[in-house]
């Protein structure tokens, strides 16, 4: 496919001040000669502008699609005489009624199709050709995962990597990574990194209420000189009374009027 046509257009130049326009051929070349009026300067370089239009082809080639509202070039007048040949896994309908030649088979790429059509044809297939084909396949297929894949696209599989076809290198799937961990990947925005996060609010501690917590307690727990260790001496009684007070201790007293605790020395401790 090719332009068609040349445009020759005077930009910023009236119309009306062109007198006319002529042609003619000297020494092989083409020369075109625009005439202004009289007293009017004529359109100088700045105002010249080439521009193409319109499209010449034999024939137009369509790969995929299955209606003529994916390919809406094909109904242009520029390509009303064109000879239409589709390439895809479906069929295509043409409401226009336009004659074409399809080569659609079910398949769960175009790729696979395309290197059927080469290799039919024995055109050769270069490392370049075949890792595209490979890649194209391999990306179709969603990784060889599709119902689709079937015993021969594999063998088209091996086929490519025999002609130098690489594969296309897949990065892991966890998305749990932080933006940059993985080479190559671009950083998103700090903006977009924020977003599906939920945020769980701390819970506030209410200072007031943990004192009267703290207060609530210490009614209940005994009192300090409860926790310390006693001494009892020789022949003393402790005795425990209710509510949790300090123990109330008694000496007891020989003949001579000397606490026992004297005479014997025992240490005993709680």
């Amino acid at each position: 496919m090719c332009n068609k046509n040349l445009v020759i257009r005077f930009v910023d130049y009236r119309a009306n001040d062109i007198e006319r326009v002529s042609y003619d051929i000297e020494n092989g070349q083409f020369r075109l000669t625009v005439i202004p009026k009289q007293k009017i300067n004529p359109p100088g370089k700045d105002h010249i502008e080439l521009s193409y239009s319109g499209v010449s082809a034999d024939t137009v080639i369509i790969i995929g699609g299955s209606n003529e509202s994916h390919f809406p070039a094909i109904s242009s007048k520029d390509l009303a005489g064109a000879n239409i040949v589709h390439i895809g896994t479906n069929d295509i309908t043409l409401s226009s009624g336009k004659s074409y030649i399809s080569f659609s088979k079910p398949a769960p790429s175009v790729s696979e199709i395309v290197f059927s059509l080469i290799a039919e044809s024995g055109f050769p297939v270069d490392m370049d050709v075949a890792t595209n084909l490979l890649m194209g396949i391999e990306d179709s297929s969603s990784g060889f995962s599709s119902n689709e894949v079937t015993a021969d696209t594999f063998a088209i599989v091996a086929e490519l990597m025999r002609l130098g076809g690489k594969r296309q290198a897949s990065l892991p799937r966890n998305t749990d990574l932080p933006p940059g961990a993985i080479p190559g990947q671009l950083k998103r925005k700090h903006a977009k990194t924020q977003q599906g996060i939920k945020l769980e609010k701390k819970p506030q501690i209410n200072f007031q209420q943990s004192s009267q917590l703290e207060a609530v307690g210490s009614e209940d727990s005994p009192p300090k000189d409860w926790l310390e260790p006693k001494i009892y001496q020789g022949g003393n009684k402790a005795a425990f009374p209710q509510g949790g007070k300090s123990p109330i201790v008694e000496e007891g007293k020989n003949d001579k009027g000397n606490s026992q605790g004297e005479s014997s020395g025992g240490i005993s401790t709680n």
